[in-house]
């Protein structure tokens, strides 16, 4: 359920600085929070990351809306199987996807506020879930799922060894009746 709540959590941070943004702000307008560093900037994305699939609003809805249900369906299904480390990634990305697809399926555009002057695209708090998901979600599979894997093994080994000499107490025993 914690994992949950993580995704929960995020879609709220993000709605709120969209919200924010938006009644604070004009369209275009930048606060310098570190001059030339990092801004605050208003701005309305009609696409995807760095704006790739410029007015394609449909199909990014369905497909964020399928790509959300999935992972949904994996975290519920794969809650025992895998490390805290992917379920943790997996919120995160699933709190980004679904706090932007609110915004598409609202808006019919996404509202982007945060601006590194140190490169072009401006994004928001959703976007830094998806991203901070990703790159904690390779890293669990490269460090933690292996190690989650072979102690899930050791343990699977361990209970059908003891299955096994359970078993093969119980045959030579009726073997000796």
């Amino acid at each position: 359920m914690g994992y949950y709540l993580i995704t929960i959590l995020w879609v709220a941070l993000d709605q709120w600085t969209k919200k924010w943004t938006v009644t604070n702000m004009t369209i275009g307008q930048t606060i310098p929070l570190i001059e030339n560093v990092f801004h605050l900037t208003y701005s309305n994305n009609y696409g995807a990351a760095f704006s790739i699939l410029q007015n394609k609003q449909t199909f990014l809805i369905l497909f964020t809306g399928i790509m959300m249900i999935a992972m949904i369906v994996y975290m519920f299904s794969q809650r025992k199987k895998v490390g805290a480390w992917v379920m943790v990634s997996l919120a995160l990305i699933v709190g980004g996807g679904i706090g932007n697809l609110i915004d598409r399926v609202v808006n019919g555009y996404v509202v982007d506020m945060l601006d590194f002057r140190l490169w072009n695209p401006i994004f928001n708090v959703a976007d830094v879930g998806v991203t901070c998901g990703c790159v904690l979600l390779v890293l669990a599979v490269f460090f933690s799922e292996p190690a989650f894997r072979k102690k899930t093994k050791q343990i699977r080994r361990t209970k059908r060894e003891e299955d096994e000499r359970k078993t093969g107490a119980k045959t030579a025993e009726e073997d000796r009746q």
